[in-house]
């Protein structure tokens, strides 16, 4: 959540370049990194619900299972095909891992990595990779923004699918959905540019 007049609020990033960029992180032996992408992307979760995934989460199950930390409420989320795959190619690179252990490990392997070093490290993949202008607004609240971008679209961009992100985030009202995705300042822009 972003502080009262503060400018630097996260920003999504439009799909097929974090899609691009997740397969790139994969050729480049990221592994973590493109796995992190993949699962912010297709869940739509917290930082803090990502990080706190095992293998067994995924490996073998039809559903995502979870107790969100920030509301405490349960949620059961399909597993989209592409992140099981990954799952399972990128776990069979790895040597040594405990299908039990958190996949999003520190380099000792003693905790999950940091919300902190995600939006440290996803600052430098996205300027190495040329992935947006402005890096000052990747944030890892990011991929839970541009899921939320993505069934925005996805449905037309429509009332209906913003009841749908209401409800998948939690939302007070139909309003702060608005808000979060950033929709009413790209309908002011979207003025401007229509002239």
């Amino acid at each position: 959540m972003s502080i009262v007049g503060q400018k630097t609020k996260s920003d999504f990033v439009e799909w097929d370049r974090l899609l691009l960029l997740s397969n790139q992180l994969e050729r480049d032996h990221d592994w973590k990194f493109s796995l992190l992408i993949k699962v912010g992307m297709t869940t739509g979760l917290r930082i803090s619900d990502i990080l706190s995934i095992h293998w067994n989460d995924i490996i073998g199950k039809e559903y995502l299972e979870i107790t969100e930390k920030k509301t405490k409420k349960y949620r059961k989320i399909p597993i989209h095909p592409e992140l099981k795959e990954m799952v399972i190619r990128i776990k069979g690179k790895l040597t040594g891992i405990d299908n039990t252990q958190f996949i999003f490990m520190n380099r000792w392997n003693t905790k999950p990595i940091s919300p902190q070093f995600v939006n440290w490290k996803l600052k430098e993949i996205c300027k190495r990779y040329g992935v947006v202008k402005d890096i000052n607004r990747i944030k890892s609240h990011s991929l839970r923004k541009s899921f939320g971008r993505r069934v925005w679209e996805n449905s037309g961009r429509s009332e209906r699918g913003l009841i749908m992100l209401n409800e998948i985030f939690n939302h007070s009202n139909i309003r702060t959905t608005k808000i979060y995705l950033g929709i009413r300042e790209q309908e002011v822009f979207d003025v401007y540019q229509n002239l």
